[in-house]
């Protein structure tokens, strides 16, 4: 149920809505900064006005503590797994700019950054699959959409990057953000997917959406 997983921090400015849990750990609950949680009567998770489901951090009452190293190395094995997969569909797509472009289900491998400055279309069905391997940063552009077509499903879309992911101002993006350092939402910005960060989570006034 996590929507977003952070090692160091997750913070939040402005009016955020996290559709979803949020984890924390190895960092304590007081890297948990903008979200003036409630910790519930068990000590097992808080709560936020800003999340409708439950935060969790490693100094939580058990077996909390034990949960987020399962989740933390879940997701350190999800990076990897995307990250070594092989046979790409297609290398450099672009030269690492893939605006206004239309992709069919594969994997597509980056030894670069990645941009995506205005649109980007991925058309599949329920049942398809996206990975995208991103060498270094995921830029994606204020204003930027990414949509899904022919019944594509948001929770099928992995994007791995080896860098930093930057969400642009009320960019709307889609997909398993597996990323190795950080993961920033500019103002405004909203994913429907999942912000998995092996450093930290920014947010404002953000909204993200379980796929």
């Amino acid at each position: 149920n996590f929507v977003i997983i952070a090692k160091t921090t997750v913070t939040t400015t402005g009016v955020t809505a996290v559709g979803g849990d949020i984890g924390l750990s190895p960092a304590a609950a007081s890297f948990f900064t903008g979200f003036g949680q409630t910790m519930d009567g068990s000590g097992q998770f808080s709560t936020s006005v800003s999340c409708s489901g439950k935060l969790f951090a490693s100094d939580y009452t058990p077996p909390t503590p034990s949960s987020m190293t399962t989740a933390v190395l879940d997701m350190q094995t999800a990076y990897s797994d995307a990250a070594g997969r092989t046979n790409p569909t297609a290398t450099n797509l672009g030269a690492g700019n893939i605006n206004g472009m239309t992709l069919a289900p594969g994997l597509y491998k980056w030894g670069t950054g990645l941009a995506v400055s205005t649109t980007l279309t991925l058309s599949g069905g329920a049942s398809d699959i996206w990975i995208f391997q991103v060498a270094q940063n995921l830029i994606v552009g204020n204003g930027a959409i990414v949509t899904l077509s022919g019944g594509a499903l948001a929770k099928n879309v992995f994007w791995q990057v080896a860098g930093q992911t930057t969400f642009g101002t009320t960019s709307n993006f889609k997909g398993i953000v597996l990323c190795k350092t950080l993961i920033a939402f500019n103002t405004g910005a909203s994913l429907t997917g999942r912000a998995l960060a092996q450093t930290a989570v920014t947010l404002d006034a953000a909204t993200i959406v379980a796929p």
